[in-house]
Order: C-alpha cells, then sequence, then structure tokens
C-alpha cells in the first residue's frame, strides 16, 4: 500500500503536466472611437475568448483574430487550469486577415505549457473546434470540413477560408476558437452560424503566411494584384477579345486600382489574362491549386505570395499573346480616398464655428447604425462615393471632407439641419483632404468664411472673426477635448 501511494505521488507531476492545455484564456478590454462624435470614444467592452498556444521564432505566442483585439486597452491571459493570470501585449495585427498574435513579459508564465503545431486541412477532414468549461476543462466538438475557397472577409479582400459543419455548444470565452485537425492547429474560427450549424475558419495556410510574414519583425501584409475582372464563359465577349477558339480559359481585365500593381507593370482594360506564372487561369478566374483543386485566382496571388514578390502574367492584348512582370504589393488603408477601416487610431475631424468636418471612411459608414443610431441607414451619397472611389476619383483627390452634421452655435444658426454632404472648398481653395482646412481659413473673403458643397445648399458663409471668437466657448459648452484630430 506504501509503495503505490509513493508511486502515485512520483507520478503526479507527470498527471499535471499531461494535464496542460496548448491554449489560453484571452481577456480584452476594449474602447472603440465614435465616428458619431469623432472626438469621443464609446462605452468599453470586455470580451473573453480562447487563444492557441503556438511557437513563433522559438518563443511562446498566443494566436486569436484580430475582431478581438480591436481598439483594445487592456490584454490579459489566464491559465485554464487554476486561473493563473498575466497581462499580455499585442505584437502584430492584421485586420484584413482577422490574426493577432499577443506575447507577454512575464517569462514564467508560459514556460512548460505545449505548443501546437500547424497543419493545413482538405474538404473531407473531421475537424475539432476547442472550446473551455468554466471549470477549465477541455470541451472538443468534432465536426466536417465542407469547402475551402476564397471568401470575403469581415473588413476587406478576400482569402482562403475553411468552412465546416458543427453544432457546437454556447460556452463562455467563445469569442475565439482554435480548430483542431488531430492535435493540430488547423484554423480559427471567424464565424459560426447556430441555425444552419455552418462555421467559417481563419485556415493553416493564411495563419502560415502571417507568421511567415511577421518573423523579421516587419510585418507587410497579404499582397493583392490590384485590377478587376469579368469572365468569359460568352462566346461574343471572347470573339470580341480575340481570343483564339482553341484557348479555353481568360479572363478580361475590367479595371486597374490606380497607382496599383497591374497598373504599374503596364496591365490595361482589355487585356485577357490566361495564366500567372505556371498556373492557366480558367474563364471564371479559377486556378487548379495543387492542395485545394479549383480556388479564385486571388488566393495564389495573397497567399501563395508575399509583399514585393514579382510573378508573371501571360495575357492576350489585341490578339497577340505577351508576358508582364507584376510586382504584388499591399495598399495601405490611409492611401485609399475612403479608409476600409480606422481602428486602434482616432477619426480625423476640424470643428468649424460648430460645422463638425471629417473624411469619409467605409468605418464612419460601417458604424452610422451603431449604438443610438440603430435602425439608420448610412447616407445614400457617401455611400456611392465609397463604392465607387476607384471610378469617381481617378483626378487624385486624396479624401472625400464632409460635413457629417452641425453643433448649434451662434455661428451655424440656420445650419442646423445641414449633415452628410461633401465639401469641395474653403475660400476658394480645393480641398484634398482635412489638412487643407487650416491654410483654407487663413483666406477669408470679405470677412467670410465660404463653404462651398457639392450639392445644395450649394455654398454657406461663417463670419470669419464671430467663428474664431466662439471657439472656446463651443468647445466648453459641448464638452469638447479638441476642437480638432488631424493626425
Amino acid at each position: 500500500m506504501r509503495l503505490l501511494f509513493c508511486l502515485v505521488l512520483a507520478l503526479a507531476p507527470l498527471l499535471q503536466a499531461e494535464e496542460k492545455l496548448s491554449i489560453m484564456r484571452v481577456n480584452v478590454t476594449s474602447q472603440g472611437w465614435d465616428f458619431q462624435r469623432p472626438w469621443g470614444k464609446r462605452q468599453p467592452t470586455t470580451k473573453r475568448a480562447i487563444g492557441a498556444v503556438i511557437a513563433q521564432g522559438g518563443e511562446p505566442r498566443i494566436l486569436v483574430t484580430g475582431d478581438l483585439v480591436q481598439n483594445s486597452t487592456f490584454l490579459e491571459l489566464e491559465v485554464p487550469e487554476g486561473g493563473r493570470k498575466a497581462p499580455a501585449s499585442l505584437e502584430f495585427v492584421d485586420y484584413e486577415a482577422n490574426l493577432a498574435l499577443l506575447k507577454t513579459d512575464d517569462a514564467e508564465f508560459l514556460k512548460g505549457i505545449p505548443r501546437l503545431a500547424i497543419t493545413e486541412s482538405v474538404t473531407g477532414n473531421s475537424l475539432d473546434v476547442w472550446q473551455l468549461e468554466n471549470n477549465g476543462r477541455l470541451l472538443v466538438t468534432g465536426g466536417l470540413m465542407t469547402t475551402a475557397e476564397n471568401a470575403p472577409y469581415p473588413l476587406e479582400g478576400a482569402l482562403l477560408v475553411y468552412r465546416m459543419t458543427v453544432q457546437m455548444q454556447n460556452r463562455d470565452s467563445s469569442f475565439t476558437l482554435p480548430v483542431v485537425n488531430k492535435g493540430k492547429l488547423t484554423g480559427v474560427l471567424m464565424s459560426y452560424d447556430s441555425q444552419s450549424n455552418n462555421a467559417n475558419i481563419i485556415p493553416a495556410p493564411v495563419i502560415q503566411h502571417f507568421l511567415k510574414d511577421a518573423l523579421d519583425g516587419k510585418y507587410d501584409g497579404f499582397p493583392r494584384g490590384g485590377y478587376g475582372f469579368s469572365p468569359m464563359r460568352d462566346p461574343a465577349l471572347r470573339r470580341y477579345a480575340k481570343v483564339p477558339e482553341d484557348t479555353q480559359g481568360g479572363i478580361l481585365v475590367t479595371e486597374t486600382l490606380r497607382g496599383g500593381p497591374a497598373e504599374a507593370a503596364g496591365l490595361k482594360k482589355g487585356d485577357v489574362l490566361l495564366a500567372v506564372d505556371k498556373y492557366a487561369v480558367d474563364q471564371d478566374g479559377n486556378f487548379n491549386d495543387p492542395t485545394y483543386g479549383k480556388i479564385a485566382l486571388g488566393h495564389l496571388l495573397s497567399t501563395h505570395h508575399f509583399v514585393g514578390d514579382k510573378v508573371t502574367f501571360h495575357i492576350l492584348r489585341d490578339g497577340e499573346k505577351k508576358t508582364i512582370e507584376v510586382t504584388v504589393g499591399r495598399k495601405a488603408p490611409r492611401d485609399y480616398v475612403s479608409d476600409p477601416y480606422i481602428i486602434d487610431t482616432p477619426p480625423r475631424f476640424y470643428v468649424l464655428g460648430g460645422l463638425i468636418l471629417q473624411e469619409l471612411s467605409r468605418q464612419y459608414l460601417r458604424e452610422f447604425a451603431g449604438p443610438g443610431e440603430r435602425g439608420r441607414r448610412p447616407p445614400d451619397r457617401l455611400a456611392y462615393y465609397d463604392r465607387y472611389q476607384n471610378e469617381l476619383f481617378k483626378d487624385g483627390l486624396k479624401k472625400v471632407v464632409f460635413l457629417s452634421r452641425v453643433l448649434p452655435t451662434p455661428a451655424t444658426v440656420g445650419y442646423e439641419d445641414l449633415s452628410a454632404i461633401v465639401v469641395k472648398k474653403i475660400n476658394g481653395v480645393e480641398l484634398q483632404s482635412l489638412e487643407d482646412v487650416p491654410k483654407a481659413l487663413t483666406k477669408p473673403v470679405n470677412g467670410f468664411h465660404e463653404i462651398d458643397f457639392a450639392e445644395a445648399p450649394t455654398r454657406i458663409f461663417l463670419e470669419a472673426a464671430e467663428t474664431e471668437k466662439i471657439e472656446k466657448q463651443v468647445q466648453m459648452q459641448y464638452r469638447l477635448p479638441s476642437l480638432k484630430n488631424l493626425e
């Protein structure tokens, strides 16, 4: 009996080591900016999630979704067994790929925690979603991977997505969940529909690209080609584009992004793209991936390659075959006329006598129906400018400056109902961005600021001296920390 007792004591440390999980609870406090009141923030929120412990450059790191850490003000790691906690920090994040990497400066905290290796999966594989019970016990829910395809991500662009059918239970810490294939990490849960039991997963190839890009300490993101296309199934369209009858595939280039990789390389509207490197392009814009079979060409450019890589486009132009070398790249959000997202930084604004001037962004449109605005649609005109910015602003406009709303002040009497109108000029100075406003205000016309809009009312006036006089009054009355943010 004593021998058995001693044996149990000797094995206890080994049993405890076996119980250690390769996952970590992640507690997050976030506070996003209020784009209806661009000088202030919304109420803080808390989220709980499960991060996967992986190795990055030989060091342990915690992999979670980018959604989880948006506008975060506090990050904390918590061991499932025992509840030990340590503060964490954000090392890298890619909001377009919806991935983030966390670390902790507590060298002992992750000591002895096993790390998950990463593996790809294919259609038909049985996958497991990992959750945690309140007591720290692992809850494993199995499901079947149904498809792998290029699909839109929450904020911008499209990347590879695994889809699986799984009947998940509602548990705490389920904002981010690891998805595992035979004990190896194969993805991170991005979204789940409890009615259809369908889950969208950020897959291993996207995760591996993210981690490899971050290894040198400089993160570049997922590259794009910078062109639009139309399928070429229509025989008449193929004849019009002078595609030989013995050529099976090809897509028609319909646009090139201004300043983008394709335009820089000389790709033109009307070209027929036949192949990229050694991969033929079919009539719908797909190629035959060695792992996933027929899949959208965007996967080849974005996930098989890194920013700065050179790829060869095989094209048909006016019936003649040509090759073009394209250096794939990524356009930063700030380089768009309308930013696709603004996260972790405050929106830019300028309060002029009570007129709230802002720069158009998709984040503004996305949050227009946020707390306090439920049921309201984003302004149609601004949504139109955002949707067609590449076609509408080819002349080089940097940003769309607009009047978002008006604060009642002595200077804005009669203008209180104006909102969502694009500002073209102030005192005759054309606005390329909010940075032009201070310069324009130095040139009042006969003692008045003339503000020209793209639609009715086409012009309004503010008395320059009064506008300057009431600045502090406006700031105090509306409790504004500042009247402008041009950073």
